[in-house]
């Protein structure tokens, strides 16, 4: 059988690494008594696999992970959806907390499915710096979005070089909340194998286009939901 497991990640666990949380929920299964699938060859895998592999430090209100169990010789011994879930709450640390789970019908794996994310992203604002930006939203959209193009450096892939691209066109909504202590940011931006865009891009160039030298790390990020093309189950 083929499941997915909706959870989310919160507090401290978030400064876990994404391969350090493949380990958890790898050994969580393996305590649980869950037998999972291998894939084929001479190094095989376990049949598992997130929807999008978040970044170290962002929170998650809506992620995903999909696994399938191996063929037992007695079907009884086999535990069903709801025991599963069951089982795999009681091994988790704190700040992963599994919401549902769901049997998985489509023949896609959950990376290729997945089209976009949405973000919160909240950016302190030192106090003498807060006359750099309008109280207005639609104001602060214009000063940013109204622009033909949005440049930032990217690291490629395979050579590691910078280099310089236009990542307006991966973001599919964006709206400013500004207050006195810090400029809240609620985006939805490319997410998948086909086109994805990483919030600190626009993170990076938020604070060049206000002139803002707020620290990446008070920034806070938060991805509150994951959209598919398809339906999951």
């Amino acid at each position: 059988m083929k499941y997915v497991i909706r959870f989310q990640k919160t507090g401290v666990i978030c400064y876990t690494s994404h391969l350090d949380i493949m380990k958890v929920f790898k050994r969580s299964f393996k305590r649980a008594g869950i037998r999972l699938a291998y894939s084929q060859g001479f190094n095989p895998h376990p049949k598992m696999g997130f929807a999008q592999p978040l970044s170290l430090g962002y929170e998650s209100l809506d992620e995903y992970i999909e696994f399938e169990t191996a063929d037992a010789v007695n079907p009884a011994d086999v535990p069903d959806a709801a025991e599963i879930l069951d089982r795999m709450r009681a091994l988790m640390p704190e700040g992963l907390d599994l919401l549902s789970i769901e049997e998985a019908s489509h023949p896609k794996t959950l990376a290729a499915n997945t089209v976009s994310a949405e973000y919160s992203i909240a950016i302190p604002v030192k106090e003498e710096e807060r006359g750099l930006l309008s109280s207005d939203p639609r104001e602060l959209w214009q000063a940013y979005m109204g622009q033909t193009e949005i440049l930032a450096f990217k690291k490629q892939k395979k050579k590691k070089e910078l280099v310089q691209v236009d990542i307006r066109p991966k973001i599919r909504e964006l709206i400013f909340y500004p207050s006195d202590e810090e400029l809240r940011i609620e985006t939805t931006l490319d997410s998948g194998s086909d086109s994805n865009l990483s919030p600190e891009l626009v993170i990076t160039t938020v604070l060049e286009r206000f002139g803002l030298t707020t620290p990446r790390s008070e920034v806070r990020v938060s991805r509150l939901k994951i959209h598919f093309k398809e339906h999951l189950t």
